[in-house]
């Protein structure tokens, strides 16, 4: 009985923690989920413009339309610092291989985002250009803006032919999807696209000229695809956990259950002895 009490103790204790936890993560998903809401018509609208931009200025040369065989590539790896995620971490690093491992480990750059992603690509033979942590509390633009810097340059003097992005994307708190996004190049948008598009080559006039135009415009379109392909990963990192301490909080809850069943069967099996003793000790002093 004296096992079982202290195994109760140390699951309740357990139990608390991870209720906090639980908790923490409630409160930091609302604000990640609301800076997710407000990252995505922006983005959205960015790339649709992009679009309309490169359809009409099909004849317009930038570094970073340039479209060339993948020989090399450069692979941004979005994974969370802490643990304690359920399976948010493992996922992410999984597509992540499914994308480099079909290539030789001479042609893959790696940039990796949080301490997990540092963990398990430092034993593997991919080279690491870059590494840093991921807040999970605050995400502002600034974050982003290293890493995009260092990739476009490699892009850009042709150190890499492409430039992915592996992070996982919100749907929502029980929900998270590893997504892989081609950042670089940027694609010239098909016929198709520009009828989603919505605008003719006939009705945009460049005012300043289209070179200029877009050489402005395109690194803040990488930089505003990263910046929420970042948001999504901080949300869908405090939903992972939020369910998973959910999770556990439930486990430790129905192990406390079964101890304490065990404990009262102990109790009583006890009570019952002692009883057998004292009758037993009855019988024989008469």
């Amino acid at each position: 009985m004296r096992e079982i009490r202290t195994r109760i103790r140390t699951v309740r204790n357990i139990e608390k923690i991870t209720r906090a936890m639980k908790l923490v993560a409630a409160a930091r998903l609302k604000r990640a989920q609301e800076r997710v809401m407000a990252a995505r018509p922006y983005a959205e609208r960015m790339q649709q413009m992009m679009a309309q931009l490169a359809a009409v200025a099909q004849d317009v040369s930038h570094p970073l339309l340039e479209v060339r065989p993948e020989q090399n590539i450069g692979v941004i790896v979005i994974t969370s610092d802490r643990g304690l995620a359920g399976s948010y971490n493992s996922n992410l690093l999984r597509k992540a291989m499914e994308l480099v491992r079909p290539r030789e480990p001479a042609t893959v750059k790696m940039v990796l985002m949080g301490r997990k992603a540092q963990a398990f690509f430092r034993r593997q033979p991919y080279e690491v250009i870059s590494s840093m942590g991921v807040s999970g509390t605050e995400v502002v633009f600034s974050d982003v803006e290293p890493v995009v810097s260092v990739l476009r340059e490699m892009f850009e003097s042709r150190q890499v032919d492409a430039v992915y992005v592996v992070y996982s994307k919100f749907l929502s708190a029980m929900s998270q999807q590893p997504t892989v996004l081609k950042l670089l190049p940027l694609a010239q948008p098909t016929g198709d696209d520009t009828e989603v598009a919505g605008v003719a080559p006939t009705d945009m006039i460049f005012e300043p000229p289209a070179e200029e135009l877009l050489g402005r415009l395109l690194p803040r379109y990488v930089d505003t695809q990263l910046y929420r392909a970042l948001t999504e990963a901080v949300a869908s990192e405090h939903g992972a956990r939020m369910t998973s301490m959910s999770a556990a909080t439930t486990n430790a809850g129905e192990i406390i259950d079964a101890l304490s069943l065990s404990l009262n069967r102990a109790r009583q099996a006890a009570i019952t002895k002692e009883i057998a003793e004292i009758v037993g000790g009855a019988e024989a002093l008469k």
